[in-house]
């Protein structure tokens, strides 16, 4: 049997114990580490693992055709995930990657009308199911944990507060550009609390509401607009550009036009930052089944792929920070969250729809903390003395923020 040869190759690192759909019982690996079962329940869910085990993994766990045995779903994938980073191999699966690679530049073309149907693929579900897993503030995005013990919201206010820093929101009434804003969490914050006047842009119709809402409740509709525009079509320079948890749908052949809609944007003495996710393995491809159920069109960089468009349109990089843990640290939060309201999530969707969202999020975090992935937050300017000489002034406006906080509180 071909996948029972796949998987003694794969598994060198603790022990994998799988049941077949004739009932027979195979154990793999059985050194040191980590032990997880897992039962193929049907004839389907096998022929896709043999040929095409990065889609069938999880299309099979979402069918019912695949379930952990006597372990969690994070058990199993941990396991299978160590030792695949750790270089074991499945023959089927070097194969379909290699033939992701041939048709990746096909896959991430994201004109505007396709953006925009990606977009409304993951980001117009149901508004409440984000409320129920996110923070209160609906950050979609890594959160930073300077200590590790933060909660999820202080963590997400942290981030805020880190990005707006390097920002250099030096004085009020700047003029701030936000592409990709979400439900407007960030473009609300650096109106509230550092004076700017923020237009924020998406593309997805859901966001764009709430978003617009928000800002009327919260009493800034004079200071933040909100637009359902595609970044290709901003016109007029500003004096800071952020663009959070976006650069990762915008799509590799679309790279230097984004940089360049960057640059025009800033005024000669602005300020840009790009946070996103990245990879250290160097250039591949996204997973097919997250391509096919949760972001298409998306892709995760290498900055190596990253730094030649911002070279081509001659800014400066005077800042990059990685993010290394933050990311699984947060999705651990998204994660106990998810669970602790499953029931309510399930009456909006079905079973079907948690056991995806469940696969994605345990999925991505492990990605984060084996996988190879990290966030990078990128500081662009268009010269090399726009901020400070040292990074010391961003944690002291971090100081500063926390500062304000607590004398309003």
């Amino acid at each position: 049997m071909l996948f029972d040869l796949a998987l003694r190759r794969l598994i060198r690192i603790g022990t994998l114990r799988v049941r077949y759909p004739d009932g027979v019982v195979r154990t793999y690996g059985g050194g040191p580490g980590p032990e997880a079962g897992m039962h193929i329940a049907t004839a389907r869910a096998l022929r896709g693992m043999t040929f095409n085990p990065a889609l069938a993994m999880g299309e099979g766990y979402m069918d019912g055709g695949i379930r952990p045995e006597g372990c969690t779903l994070y058990q199993l994938l941990e396991l299978l995930m160590i030792n695949l980073m750790s270089g074991g191999t499945h023959p089927a699966e070097r194969a379909m990657e290699m033939l992701r690679k041939l048709r990746r530049r096909f896959d991430q073309l994201n004109p505007a009308h396709r953006a925009q149907r990606n977009v409304a693929h993951h980001y117009d579900l149901n508004g409440r199911l984000y409320a129920l897993f996110l923070d209160r503030d609906r950050q979609y995005s890594c959160g930073y944990f300077p200590t590790g013990q933060e909660t999820l919201e202080e963590a997400q206010v942290a981030k805020k507060r880190h990005i707006a820093a390097k920002l250099c929101l030096d004085r009020p009434g700047l003029e701030v550009l936000d592409i990709g804003c979400g439900w407007g969490g960030m473009a609300l914050t650096l109106a509230r609390e550092y004076g700017a006047h923020v237009t924020g842009i998406t593309l997805s119709t859901e966001q764009i509401e709430v978003a617009r809402a928000r800002a009327h409740e919260a009493g800034l509709a004079d200071r933040v607009r909100f637009e359902l525009m595609d970044y290709r079509t901003w016109n007029r320079p500003v004096d800071r550009v952020v663009s959070v948890g976006m650069f990762e749908h915008v799509g590799i052949d679309h790279y230097r036009r984004f940089f360049r809609v960057v640059k025009d944007a800033l005024k000669e003495d602005g300020v840009a930052l790009v946070h996103a996710i990245g990879r250290y393995e160097g250039p591949a491809s996204t997973n097919p089944w997250l391509a096919k159920y949760i972001f298409p069109g998306g892709y995760s960089p290498a900055l190596s792929e990253v730094l030649p468009a911002v070279e081509k349109n001659l800014l400066h990089v005077t800042d990059i920070e990685v993010l290394r843990m933050h990311y699984a640290e947060t999705i651990t939060h998204w994660r106990s969250r998810f669970a602790g309201n499953r029931d309510a999530i399930a009456s909006l969707y079905d079973e079907r729809f948690c056991r995806m969202f469940e696969f994605y999020l345990v999925g991505c975090e492990l990605t984060f903390r084996h996988g190879g992935h990290f966030v990078w937050q990128m500081q662009l300017a268009h010269k090399p003395d726009a901020v400070p000489l040292t990074r010391d002034y961003i944690a002291e406006a971090e100081r500063e923020a926390a500062r304000r906080s607590r004398l309003s509180a």
